[in-house]
């Protein structure tokens, strides 16, 4: 009789290591990968800002799909000016200085892809959301009006937590969730507005 009580002690005691192992390994393996993930998804929405803020100045305006976003990376160019020569500018503007003669600038096409994304090798999977088989992030591009009534452009792209940690601890998911949708008001992460002006910011940073 006693050996089977000091038995079901042991398996007792020993599930309830278990337990408590689980309890405290399990949100530490979930910072690490959460954080692994969130890097990854980070990197490149900074690369979709990059490539948004070149398409614009060619464009002067934001793209709201990723095929012509790609295709603007891999195929097109934009200017680079170079400036010789010198002026003072307490004494003259530069404007002045070019029509002197004192200072030339000349424009130069740089490819997109060679200025910006030189090493890249997979931009066809900028538009793919990282360790979420395939799905992409969401984009929308267009203007809006400010209060003081000046026209701006706008885009915004994100991917929600549940899409980017999919396949994790759904409970641990759900807090990580609650927690940042309190401190940034959005739940997942996001560069950019459709409804105000934020200098495309990530609403990481």
């Amino acid at each position: 009789m006693k050996a089977s009580i000091q038995i079901l002690l042991g398996i007792l005691i020993l599930l309830l290591f278990v337990l408590l192992y689980r309890s405290i390994i399990q949100p530490i393996r979930f910072n690490r990968e959460r954080d692994i993930r969130m890097e990854s998804a980070i990197s490149r929405l900074v690369d979709i800002r990059k490539a948004q803020t070149a398409y614009k100045e060619v464009h002067n305006s934001y793209s709201d799909n990723f095929d012509t976003l790609v295709n603007f990376i891999k195929y097109d160019s934009f200017e680079i000016q170079k400036k010789t020569g010198s002026y003072n500018p307490d004494v003259m503007t530069e404007r002045e200085a070019v029509s002197l003669g004192l200072v030339e600038i000349s424009s130069t096409p740089v490819s997109v892809r060679d200025s910006l994304f030189e090493g890249h090798q997979s931009i066809d999977m900028i538009r793919y959301v990282p360790y979420a088989d395939q799905q992409e992030f969401y984009m929308d591009a267009g203007k809006i009006i400010t209060s003081s009534g000046v026209v701006v452009q706008v885009f915004e792209v994100y991917v929600l937590y549940e899409t980017l940690l999919h396949g994790m601890n759904e409970q641990l998911v759900a807090n990580y969730v609650s927690e940042r949708e309190r401190i940034t008001g959005f739940p997942g992460l996001k560069i950019g507005s459709m409804v105000e002006a934020t200098n495309n910011a990530g609403n990481w940073e």
